[in-house]
């Protein structure tokens, strides 16, 4: 009898991870978005910018990190206009019908849009077709965002 009330238990744990995982639509590796850096410098500074610890708050299921609390409180008062597009996965792949890890050096800003992509050399594949590529990824993103 305990054996089988723990692989319920097991299988109800289980169940949950896989529920999660299948509706993980913001790439937070160690649950942190953006691998911890900064979604608002990307707009204000205009590099990627290290966040701090002491700067983070927990939005869609994961936490987001800020370099100081005026870009804290930009990001509360309005997250969809800082999050990257496609929940930070990347841009090229999102285009293509997958989703694929993002590094914070491989970026653009696009008519008040971050995008995020796998690499440098994929962000440049990105930026030659951008307009069709945003499109493509626009299509996609409400059918990719639900597969892990």
């Amino acid at each position: 009898m305990k054996a089988k009330v723990y692989l319920t238990f097991f299988l109800f744990a289980v169940s949950l991870f896989s529920l999660h995982a299948q509706k993980s639509t913001i790439y937070a590796p160690a649950n942190k978005a953006i691998r911890g850096y900064d979604p608002v410098a990307y707009f204000t500074k205009g590099v990627p910018t290290k966040g701090d610890d002491q700067y983070k708050v927990f939005v869609e299921g994961a936490n987001w990190y800020f370099s100081s609390k005026e870009n804290l409180d930009l990001f509360t008062a309005n997250p969809e206009k800082y999050m990257p597009q496609y929940g930070g996965y990347c841009a090229f792949g999102v285009a293509g019908g997958y989703k694929a890890s993002t590094s914070p050096f491989a970026w653009s800003v696009v008519e008040g849009k971050l995008y995020l992509n796998y690499n440098q050399k994929v962000q440049q594949e990105w930026s030659a077709e951008r307009s069709s590529m945003i499109k493509k990824g626009d299509k996609n993103w409400p059918t990719v965002k639900i597969n892990e």
